[in-house]
């Protein structure tokens, strides 16, 4: 899918040294609609596929790294469709991360909220600028979901007082926790995400595609299943209509 001002809204530029990057850019802050989050499970997939790949980045353009779901998108479509549709879509953008045969890099600019946790919270490795920060504002929004990919983030108590109050972790925090495994200056951050891919590219590949295999074997739980969990609470408050309500006021307050 494309978007008008920018061109194609996920694509893969595939370097000499074996390493794919897939770059999302859906202006103004890249909030994904429906087709957005299956095309990043697309390129994802694929690149994975590809004997020829060696390591994935993951990065974006624009203001900040992906604020989410699209939600005027929700808004302005009648029924559950669009709702079914990014659930659905979010679903497989994050499993097609986790599952992809090679390691994925994340190289995180700005805000990341919402959907934007999922994914980077299923990639392998998280390099992000000084300016980054991570939050997950879904209960402001009438739903609920990738709680499954924060825990992979920040401890659990952490985790859950930022769900409770849609509060957000800085990119030196998760540096603290481990789980970004760099910190750099914003215009080094691409530099630093390639050079990185290109140390994992370097090795075996078939050992690297097989180390990729057995870590996710060896994962204290099921994150495909845990999500797909939560997921179910997102319909159940629909149904009730706090996501209508909480969608009329996002709109109505022009965020």
């Amino acid at each position: 899918m494309s978007s008008p001002e920018s061109g194609p809204m996920v694509r893969t530029e595939l370097m000499d040294n074996g390493i794919a990057e897939i770059v999302m850019n859906n202006p103004p802050v890249n909030a994904l609609p429906v087709a957005g989050w299956f095309d990043v499970a697309a390129h994802v997939a694929a690149a994975g596929h590809d004997a020829g790949v060696r390591a994935v980045i993951l990065r974006a353009e624009g203001r900040g790294y992906n604020a989410g779901v699209d939600i005027k998108e929700l808004e302005r479509t009648e029924g559950f469709t669009a709702l079914l549709g990014v659930n659905r879509g979010c679903y497989e953008a994050f499993k097609a991360i986790y599952e992809c045969e090679v390691p994925v890099v994340a190289a995180v600019h700005g805000f990341c909220l919402g959907g934007g946790i999922g994914l980077v919270g299923n990639s392998d490795v998280i390099i992000a600028c000084e300016d980054a920060t991570f939050g997950l504002p879904e209960v402001d929004r009438g739903a609920l979901g990738a709680a499954t990919h924060l825990s992979r983030l920040v401890p659990q108590h952490k985790m859950r007082a930022m769900v409770y109050t849609s509060a957000t972790a800085t990119a030196a925090e998760l540096h603290q926790f481990g789980s970004v495994h760099a910190v750099v200056a914003c215009d080094k951050l691409r530099e630093a995400a390639v050079e990185f891919a290109r140390q994992i590219a370097a090795k075996d590949p078939l050992v690297i595609r097989r180390a990729k295999e057995s870590l996710n074997g060896i994962d204290l739980w099921d994150v495909n299943r845990s999500y797909r969990f939560e997921q179910g609470f997102t319909f159940e408050l629909n149904l009730a209509g706090a996501g209508d309500r909480a969608r009329d006021a996002f709109v109505a307050g022009g965020k």
